[in-house]
């Protein structure tokens, strides 16, 4: 039951990535390098595919080359496998503080210089792809939390680097994407469509927060105050 809820959590939470106004900037060029060529939409659909791949494969190879490397040194992976579950409360609680902006954590910004951009204004898979690896690697503090401060531990838990990174990538692409096919397909609406996500994801971002601090202080007081808060269980 875990396994699923924490791929569940995986996947919800690179939607958390893509519409937060953190990476806004970065999304808002992808979406406008997707859907520069309006009337081939079927192009347009099989690019985002491409954009979104680039974005998974990043999250898989940092994820593999974090958790291996964890589980790979004695010392540390006897550590995680005693103190893992303990710790994955803490970094719940702090991720869902970032969240409800409770704490700062500040990070080099990232920008895309024009040159790039005009580098990217030529459509084709292969850029499109790269496109995506290069905005995965473009963390700011919101999407740092979540990655290292959620995902990680979670898929410390569960040692595996491949199932949470690949649905956090593609759930995390997923949104860029439908926008540059909405542009192609009612380009008037566009509009009207930033404007409603801008207002849901104010409202998403606080009541995830709400439920990682809560799910964080599940973990802690289960697994390192060792109280149980199961059904039928007694404070």
């Amino acid at each position: 039951m875990e396994f699923f809820t924490f791929i569940i959590a995986a996947a919800w939470l690179g939607i958390l990535v893509s519409i937060s106004p953190c990476p806004l900037a970065t999304n808002i060029v992808a979406i406008s390098y997707l859907s520069q060529q309006i009337n081939q939409k079927i192009k347009i659909m099989l690019q985002s595919l491409a954009y979104i791949a680039g974005r998974t494969v990043i999250y898989v190879i940092l994820a593999y080359l974090i958790v291996n490397a964890m589980m790979n040194i004695p010392v540390i992976s006897e550590f995680l496998q005693t103190y893992i579950t303990r710790l994955l409360g803490i970094f719940l609680i702090i991720t869902g503080m970032v969240l409800l902006k409770l704490i700062e954590i500040k990070l080099p910004g990232i920008t895309i210089s024009e040159r790039m951009q005009k580098k990217f204004q030529s459509s084709g898979y292969i850029k499109a792809t790269l496109l995506g690896m290069i905005f995965a690697l473009a963390f700011c503090p919101i999407s740092a939390a979540i990655y290292f401060g959620s995902l990680i531990p979670m898929a410390l838990k569960i040692k595996s680097a491949f199932l949470l990174p690949i649905a956090f990538g593609i759930f995390s692409g997923l949104p860029v994407a439908l926008f540059a096919i909405i542009i192609a397909f009612s380009a008037h609406k566009i509009g009207s469509y930033f404007a409603s996500l801008s207002r849901i994801e104010y409202y998403v971002t606080k009541i995830t927060g709400v439920i990682f601090i809560l799910a964080g202080i599940y973990y802690v007081l289960s697994y390192i105050f060792g109280i149980n808060l199961t059904f039928g269980g007694s404070l």
